[in-house]
């Protein structure tokens, strides 16, 4: 089979390689790989400033789909012919995050999907929402799981809720997909005003530029009539920090997600102890979840923002493309 190596840092150390094609062991099966999506954190790991280090060679990316080719001795819950895709923690089947999750997931700590082959525990893998193609699908583990779990996996969102998302990544589109899907509205920022353009038409409600409205916290509070959002999905961290905790109710909840705006700040604990504000620190998310996000997907209509796809050979230019950071939705590679 073919499959990509990162045999060190830099997106130069990237190269396909032919192994030897897997056979599924006792509880596994065998997928054949049809799509696969970047996030921000495989660019980091390809470019080696991760803020761990992986060990090399390393096949990349967490986020694929497939069909089940095989399956091993003992599977029920797994045919051959099931449009599948695999869980970002192989060995997270449920509740919080702890031993599972340390240095076991795809894509970092173990071989990823940038593979026309790969094997995995038939626990670590859920069937695809129906109707969803290879290319959306492959979507799905990361970013959406890390959307669904800061808006359902503690606290759930309710119908007639205000989000407030932070950019137009890809946690922050899904965010908004799911927030519409839940009959909330969504506040959207970004300082790029074609994306935030992007953004409405993808179904955010109002639009915050903030290269003109840098104090975009006094913003929402202007939008919302002073009551400020119920839930604010903040991918910046850092000195935006306090701003989320700004925007929020009282007794909002602000779901912690990113580091874009750096890894430390002042954070202002007054502000959360006087309003009790919700705090929640979101790694993915686990396997269950992941099933019950793919069952609300089938139900409806509601479909990812795919800015670009690439063929299997231009590998490298999909990484490009990401870090050139153009893009609106997810940069997916087709098999």
């Amino acid at each position: 089979m073919k499959t990509y190596e990162l045999t060190g840092k830099g997106l130069e150390h990237l190269t396909l390689v032919s192994r030897e094609k897997p056979i599924p062991k006792k509880g596994e099966v065998l997928i054949r790989i049809r799509a696969a999506s970047l996030n921000y954190r495989d660019l980091m790991i390809a470019k080696g400033v991760y803020r761990r280090e992986v060990c090399y060679p390393l096949i990349p990316l967490s986020d694929g789909s497939g069909e089940v080719e095989a399956v091993g001795e003992g599977v029920s819950d797994c045919k051959a012919g099931d449009r599948v895709m695999g869980s970002f923690f192989p060995f997270f089947y449920d509740g919080l995050v702890g031993p599972e999750t340390d240095r076991r997931a795809l894509g970092g700590d173990l071989d990823g999907v940038l593979s026309e082959y790969i094997v995995l525990s038939s626990e670590s893998v859920v069937k695809i929402p129906a109707g969803w193609s290879f290319e959306e699908a492959s979507t799905l583990p990361c970013a959406a799981l890390t959307a669904w779990n800061a808006l359902y996996g503690a606290v759930p969102l309710l119908p007639g809720q205000t989000v407030l998302v932070l950019g137009t990544g890809g946690v922050s589109m899904y965010a908004t997909l799911f927030a519409r899907m839940g009959g909330a509205r969504v506040i959207a920022t970004s300082r790029s005003s074609g994306k935030l353009l992007k953004m409405k038409n993808f179904g955010a409600e109002e639009i915050i530029d903030t290269s003109r409205s840098p104090d975009w916290d006094a913003s929402v509070h202007e939008i919302t009539s002073g009551r400020g959002v119920d839930h604010v999905v903040d991918v910046l961290g850092g000195e935006s920090f306090n701003r989320s905790l700004r925007a929020v109710r009282a007794g909002g909840q602000v779901s912690v997600i990113g580091v874009l705006s750096g890894t430390s700040g002042l954070v202002d604990t007054a502000l959360i102890l006087g309003k009790a504000i919700g705090v929640r620190g979101i790694y993915v998310g686990n396997r269950r979840q992941l099933e019950e996000m793919a069952r609300a997907l089938g139900n409806g209509s509601h479909r990812p923002a795919i800015d670009a796809v690439f063929p299997f050979s231009e590998v490298r230019n999909a990484f490009t493309a990401l870090d050139k950071g153009d893009h609106f939705g997810k940069i997916v590679v087709r098999l």
